[in-house]
């Protein structure tokens, strides 16, 4: 099971919920008359989900706060994903199912495309907070309420989520920033959505990471709670290619997406020992972000948005030697003093 939070640490006296349907909404104290209500929609792009999509939908129709509306649309797929949304279409109108015809190519580009498609259907509906949705996933059953909850309490919030649980991947969030929200569950303030307008279609892929960059860039707050998370069923990367593969082709793409390449360095060298296979996922890494700059691959990112992540990067690589060195780590306790 993921991480959860009992409901009793999200209730407060100011804080009730409505309502038991699809359109369920979050309600506040006067205090956040501004945030009196919540409403969410949901959107999942599937392409061939068979395996895994049946226990995504159980996860959400279990929800305590049920979305608006969820359109899973359906990109091509050949596997029987389409009759297993179909079951649960009938006792949740609530959920449609949106078929696209079958295309050859598989990248990313087409999944931001998948995604416009379904958001599409929701211009006619009055909601606060819309989320991506990976078919391969689940979550407790407070999950969407425990994160709107969040939105509520700071109207700054753009982009929220959780880590995940994952067989091949951990994040460390020593190291990691929690500013980061991973792109299989991403909610998004509507207003955050609109103005960084929409995911970036990136054949390379990135395109969670170029949405919550742009966001902070705005002016938004980003943020991955940490007190839940959720289980990622499929092994990262691996929906095409393997464990190496991925590797070699993640360092190419921190290089497309404007990585700092002090950070990736450093990265990389993190990865030799922390993640396997150990030795070659971090040199992997670190060879495909080297190829990448000899061939001269040209920049998904927009030239602000690169300037703007590595800014980020050297202030997070300088607060973590800080609190690395002895003298940092003194200074930062005496500070709590």
């Amino acid at each position: 099971m993921p991480i959860g939070t009992n409901s009793s640490t999200l209730d407060t006296d100011d804080q009730r919920m409505e309502g038991t349907s699809g359109s369920q909404s979050v309600s506040l104290g006067p205090q956040s008359a501004a945030l009196a209500r919540l409403s969410y929609v949901l959107i999942t792009p599937a392409r061939n989900e068979v395996a895994f999509i049946e226990n995504t939908i159980k996860a959400v129709v279990a929800q305590t706060l049920r979305p608006v509306k969820w359109v899973i649309v359906s990109d091509g797929s050949t596997d029987g994903t389409d009759e297993i949304v179909t079951k649960y279409t009938a006792d949740n109108p609530w959920i449609e199912l949106m078929r696209m015809p079958e295309r050859r190519e598989r990248n990313f580009a087409g999944k931001v495309h998948a995604f416009n498609a379904g958001y599409a259907r929701m211009s006619d509906l009055d909601h606060d907070v819309m989320g991506n949705l990976d078919a391969d996933i689940t979550f407790d059953e407070e999950y969407f309420e425990f994160l709107l909850r969040k939105f509520a309490e700071n109207p700054r919030l753009g982009v929220a989520g959780t880590p995940f649980q994952d067989k091949s991947v951990q994040y460390d969030y020593r190291i990691v920033s929690d500013q980061h929200v991973s792109g299989a569950c991403q909610l998004f303030r509507r207003e955050c959505f609109e103005e960084i307008g929409g995911y970036m279609p990136s054949k390379a892929g990135g395109i969670d990471l170029l949405a919550v960059t742009s966001a902070r860039m705005k002016g938004w707050q980003t943020r991955a709670f940490l007190e839940k998370s959720f289980v990622h069923h499929r092994e990262m990367g691996s929906a095409k290619h393997g464990t190496l593969h991925s590797a070699f082709n993640g360092g190419q793409v921190d290089y497309l997406l404007g990585c700092d390449p002090v950070w990736q360095f450093c990265r990389c060298i993190y990865r030799l020992v922390a993640l396997r296979p150990v030795v070659l996922n971090g040199s992997l890494c670190l060879v495909g972000y080297l190829w990448a700059i000899v061939t001269r691959a040209k920049k998904v990112a927009p030239p602000e948005l690169v300037r703007f992540r590595r800014r980020e990067e050297r202030r997070r690589l300088l607060d973590l030697f800080k609190r690395a060195l002895p003298w940092g780590s003194m200074r930062t306790s005496s500070q709590c003093h």
